[in-house]
C-alpha cells in the first residue's frame, strides 16, 4: 500500500513539474548526510557508507536527464573534509575514484553525451584519484550534452582566492603595473578565473540532510541562486524529494537582486 501511494504521489509531482513552467538550467547539489544515514542503518565501514552515496548519483542523473537539465554540479569533497579521520577520508576518496572510473565507461554517460569535469584544489588529491578523474574527463571531453561537474577538494573561499591570484598573475605576465593590475580587478575579471569559469551560475542549489547552510559551496556563483534544503540524507534522496525541489523552484519568482 505504501509503495502504491508513493508511486501515485510521484506521478502527481511529475505532472505538476511538467506543467509548472521552466525548470532550472543548472542544478547544484550538496551531498550531505552519508555518515548519519550509515549510522541509522548500522553501516559502520566508511567505504561502504560512501559507496552507498556514490550509488545514488545514477538515479539523480536519470532524473535530471528526464527533465533535460543541461548542467549538474555535485559537491563530493570539501577541503575541510581532509581534517576528518583518515579512514573517513579514505572512504570518500575510494568512492569518488570508483564512481568516476565507472562513469568513464558507463553506456548511459556516452549515450547522453555527458561531459564530466572536476573542479577544486585537485593537487591535494592522491594520484589514484587523479587518474580516475583524468580518465573520466578524457573519455567524455568531446561531448556536448549534459555537463556534470564534480567539486572535489573544493572550498568556495579557496576558489575566490585562487581566482584573484590567477588574475593578478595574468596581469603581471602581461607587464601591467601594480596600479594597472588593481584597476583590472572587477567582477567579470574574477569570474573568468574561477574554477567554474564559462559555466552558467546555478539556478537551484539543493542540500540534503536537513542542514540549512551552504558551508562555502559556490560562494561567488550562488549570489542569485534559489536554495532548497531537504531533510533526507543523501543516500536516501528519492525522486519525490528531487521533484519537490524542482516544483519549489518553479513556484518562486526570481528577482536577481532587483
Amino acid at each position: 500500500m505504501i509503495s502504491l501511494l508513493y508511486r501515485l504521489y510521484e506521478r502527481r509531482l511529475a505532472r505538476e513539474v511538467r506543467q509548472g513552467g521552466p525548470g532550472p538550467e543548472h542544478i547544484a547539489l550538496i551531498l550531505d548526510g552519508n555518515r548519519r544515514h550509515g549510522e541509522r542503518h548500522g553501516v559502520r565501514d566508511p567505504h561502504a557508507i560512501y559507496a552507498l552515496g556514490a550509488g545514488k548519483l545514477d538515479e539523480v542523473l536519470d532524473w535530471c536527464a528526464a527533465l533535460s537539465v543541461p548542467a549538474v554540479t555535485l559537491w563530493v569533497l570539501s577541503t575541510d573534509n581532509f581534517g576528518r579521520p583518515i579512514e573517513q577520508v579514505s572512504g570518500i576518496l575510494a568512492a569518488i575514484g570508483t564512481k568516476l572510473a565507472a562513469l568513464a565507461v558507463d553506456p548511459q554517460i556516452h549515450c547522453r553525451r555527458v561531459r564530466i569535469r572536476a573542479i577544486g584544489q585537485l593537487e591535494l588529491l592522491p594520484e589514484s584519484t587523479l587518474n580516475c578523474i583524468r580518465a573520466a574527463q578524457e573519455a567524455t571531453a568531446a561531448y556536448d550534452g549534459m555537463v556534470l561537474t564534480v567539486a572535489v577538494a573544493y572550498g568556495g573561499r579557496a576558489e575566490i582566492v585562487d581566482a584573484v591570484r590567477a588574475l593578478l598573475t595574468t596581469q603581471r605576465r602581461s607587464g601591467a603595473t601594480l596600479d594597472e593590475a588593481i584597476e583590472g580587478i572587477d567582477a567579470d575579471a574574477i569570474s573568468s578565473h574561477l574554477y567554474m569559469a564559462g559555466m552558467p551560475d546555478p539556478d537551484l542549489i539543493i542540500r540534503t540532510s536537513g542542514e540549512v547552510r551552504l558551508s562555502g559551496f559556490l560562494l561567488w556563483q550562488s549570489a542569485y541562486s534559489e536554495f532548497y534544503f531537504s531533510d533526507v540524507y543523501w543516500p536516501a534522496f528519492r525522486k519525490i524529494d528531487f521533484l519537490r525541489a524542482i516544483r519549489a523552484y518553479q513556484q518562486r519568482r526570481r528577482r536577481f537582486g532587483a
